[in-house]
């Protein structure tokens, strides 16, 4: 008993826990990225507005035919950098999860490995007697499926970003920006158990299917001994 809830329960714990503290941060910098994109062009006519108006109470006297072309420069100027600092932090994110996910790969796998043959063999033990185990170890699993699900959602939601961030407003060198970026996105931010499958919520469901085809099939074959 002390072995099965070391294994099952110690063990995978501690990963999880790393795990859920990276990807929420790399979750929540890219749901802040989304929000940064989603009024960038906004923020970029409210920050000439306030130019504007800073400037006038200087006493400075605008030409309007000069002002429409300064708008723009101003304007396009103020997303290019919005847009360059997005782009560093969106490849911090990235490189910080594929390192993450490179030294955690065999720990993940291994540590699925442990709660399927340990769920089965709850399972197998009658839930009379590991109904204490049997809650937690599935919660393990589920809390390492929602943590890559969240993952997911967060670069769905960073590149339908990209998408109504009023692109069609920019200039032709930032709309090429965007562009690039919107390629980038395109490589979803996944964590595996070991490159063997994807942790999301179809991950977990196989998982549960799989438990319960190997118990029912066990269980039977015990059956008949």
């Amino acid at each position: 008993m002390s072995a099965g809830v070391a294994f099952t329960c110690y063990v995978p714990a501690n990963v999880t826990a790393l795990l859920i503290v990276i990807a929420g941060y790399t979750e929540a910098q890219m749901l802040a990225l989304s929000e940064e994109l989603c009024h960038l062009w906004d923020d970029a006519q409210q920050n000439y507005f306030k130019e504007i108006t800073q400037n006038t109470n200087n006493g400075r006297h605008f030409d309007p035919a000069v002002e429409v072309t300064d708008k723009n420069k101003t304007i396009n100027e103020y997303i290019k950098l919005h847009l360059i600092d997005i782009i560093k932090r969106h490849a911090t994110n990235l490189n910080l999860l594929r390192q993450v996910e490179d030294v955690f790969r065999g720990a993940i796998a291994a540590e699925f490995v442990l709660l399927i043959c340990g769920l089965t063999a709850e399972l197998l033990g009658g839930l009379e007697n590991t109904y204490i185990e049997m809650p937690f170890a599935i919660m393990q699993v589920g809390m390492d499926c929602l943590t890559g699900q969240g993952l997911i959602d967060a670069n769905v939601k960073f590149e339908n970003a990209l998408y109504d961030c009023k692109w069609e407003n920019f200039d032709v060198k930032n709309m090429k920006i965007v562009l690039l970026m919107l390629q980038n996105s395109q490589k979803t931010m996944t964590l595996s158990a070991g490159g063997i499958t994807i942790l999301s919520f179809s991950c977990f469901m196989s998982i549960i299917r799989l438990i319960y085809s190997a118990y029912t099939t066990l269980r039977s074959t015990l059956d008949l001994m």
